[in-house]
């Protein structure tokens, strides 16, 4: 995909002055308070992601690894620790 194609979707001066006048229609006096929400909308958004990012890397870290040899029954067999029986002399 050629990049030249994406400089067609990014707005220029003019487009964003126009953007920057609607705006000014839309919201007049309460502009800075919508900035703020959108900004605190926006890191709220972020640590969402972050918090997602972390849970799904922290579940991979503490999967099985292939790598690491199963407990055979030998082993398992060695670790018991049940009570042998003895018969009882009198």
């Amino acid at each position: 995909m050629d990049v030249t194609i994406f400089g067609f979707l990014t707005p220029g001066p003019f487009e964003m002055l126009v953007i920057a006048a609607i705006a000014v229609m839309l919201f007049g006096k309460r502009l800075p308070e919508v900035g703020k929400n959108l900004g605190k909308s926006l890191t709220e958004f972020k640590k969402g992601v972050r918090d997602v990012e972390t849970n799904i890397s922290d579940s991979v870290q503490s999967t099985p690894s292939l790598d690491t040899p199963a407990e055979t029954a030998d082993d398992r067999e060695q670790s018991a620790s049940a009570p042998r029986f003895e018969i009882p002399t009198e």
